[in-house]
């Protein structure tokens, strides 16, 4: 076999050549954390549409910021943390709109989550349990179990301190297991 190995830049080579004026760079970086980026909004906000619009937002954000990234610190986090951002402010949006629309339905409304591809009763059920969930529990719980972060990766991404996300997190199991199960929990 001749020649060498395709060798993977990383992330922080990726945006020195984004910086450096090469677009295909950038657009390595979405190919390679769209996906994940995606997923996270998508159960944050439990609808797809929304989610595309807070991703694309996010990365435009993100190369717009890209000279202020810090090559030492973990570029997945630190798209992480504009994500999070996002998917927060179109929830704020999202609830005020909604208030706004039907307020007296405000209180017991519960957002109907449908996934386009999803292929079976049960991911649909954990879709809505999640959707059910306190948005500060739902986030430290996709981010741990759904994102595999460490506590600290988490706390950097939120600016929450590691043993709150690790409560929440808790806490987010166990009312997910209750929803799921019909057993009384604590509601957290």
């Amino acid at each position: 076999m001749a020649g060498s190995p395709l060798v993977t830049a990383t992330d922080a080579q990726l945006v020195q050549r984004a910086l450096a004026g090469e677009q295909a760079a950038f657009r390595e970086l979405v190919d390679r954390h769209s996906p994940a980026c995606l997923r996270y909004a998508t159960r944050v906000l439990g609808n797809r549409h929304d989610a595309e619009d807070v991703v694309q937002d996010s990365f435009v954000r993100a190369f717009r910021a890209l000279d202020r990234y810090d090559p030492q610190r973990d570029f997945r986090g630190w798209l992480f943390a504009i994500v999070v951002n996002r998917c927060r402010s179109a929830a704020v949006v999202r609830s005020r709109r909604w208030n706004r629309l039907v307020p007296e339905a405000a209180e017991h409304r519960q957002v109907p989550v449908r996934e386009a591809d999803a292929r079976h009763g049960e991911l649909e059920e954990v879709q809505e349990a999640l959707a059910q969930l306190d948005p500060a529990l739902r986030e430290a719980f996709l981010l741990k179990y759904v994102e595999d972060m460490s506590y600290d990766e988490m706390s950097r991404v939120t600016g929450v301190g590691a043993p709150a996300l690790r409560m929440r997190a808790m806490r987010a199991c166990r009312r997910l297991r209750a929803l799921l199960t019909g057993e009384d929990a604590p509601d957290a």
